[in-house]
């Protein structure tokens, strides 16, 4: 188990999947200044690590995140240029997950409030114990969540998003689920299993081929139905040429396993 920036933040690789875990329970997993430059830290060196094929996002404690560190917001209420700095630290640490070219799984225990559920919605897919819950608060204090906005309205339908922000409520892992927040909730025991299973079969895919399908996924979203599929069609004419799309379909006439090159 490695650490970053003092133990904000702990990695540890096994198998090609490695976990980064938020390691400051005892502050509910705020997201300081200090945590979004260590996550932002972690996300740049994972870009490049050839032994890293997907990534786990966890956290210690009962709390999985619950947003941005108020008392340091408070403490510089009189700085607009700390609180630009900060939101936009914060927007960066989201896109380099989205960027990153390796699968990002939320395993999530506990509550992720604000940030903490944006930063949920960030990630790829996500893995909720029954007992999570989720929300997006800042109504309740007056300051709305805009920026978690961005990641929730991405991820669930646009009255259902309107729905968390404008009440500012508590919803549990069930409803999360069948709002499309997190892909399943499983019991508190079964939370690992059910994670490192869903990140060991993704790792035994080819690297290349996450990669390239991973951006392509979040650039297509954003495009015309026409203009999609004119993307998408000439991204799959790309990876046609790659060596572990040449190798997967020859493995899958010829009956036997492929040998990923990741390229």
């Amino acid at each position: 188990m490695t650490q970053a920036a003092n133990g904000l933040v702990q990695q540890h690789t096994e198998h090609g999947i490695t976990t980064v875990t938020l390691s400051k329970p005892e502050q509910r997993n705020s997201l300081s200044m200090a945590m979004l430059e260590a996550l932002s830290e972690v996300f740049t060196a994972l870009e490049n690590d050839a032994d890293t094929r997907v990534v786990v996002l966890a956290a210690e404690g009962k709390v999985f995140c619950a947003g941005h560190d108020l008392r340091e917001i408070r403490s510089q209420f009189d700085s607009h240029e700390f609180q630009l700095a900060l939101f936009r630290q914060c927007s960066k640490v989201m896109q380099q997950i989205v960027n990153l070219p390796k699968p990002v799984i939320a395993r999530v225990a506990g509550v992720a409030t604000a940030a903490g559920c944006q930063l949920v919605a960030s990630c790829d897919l996500a893995v909720a114990e029954s007992g999570a819950r989720f929300a997006t608060p800042g109504v309740n204090i007056g300051l709305f969540c805009s920026t978690p906005m961005v990641a929730l309205s991405r991820n669930v339908s646009r009255k259902h998003a309107m729905e968390m922000l404008l009440t500012g409520e508590m919803i549990d892992a069930g409803r999360a689920e069948r709002l499309g927040l997190v892909n399943r909730v499983v019991a508190p025991e079964a939370l690992d299993d059910t994670v490192y299973q869903m990140a060991a079969t993704i790792a035994g895919k080819s690297g290349h081929a996450l990669k390239v399908g991973k951006a392509a996924f979040y650039r297509q979203l954003e495009m015309p139905l026409s203009e999609a599929y004119d993307y998408t069609a000439e991204v799959m004419a790309g990876n046609m040429g790659a060596a572990d799309a040449q190798e997967g379909i020859s493995a899958f006439l010829d009956k036997r396993n492929p040998k990923w090159q990741d390229k």
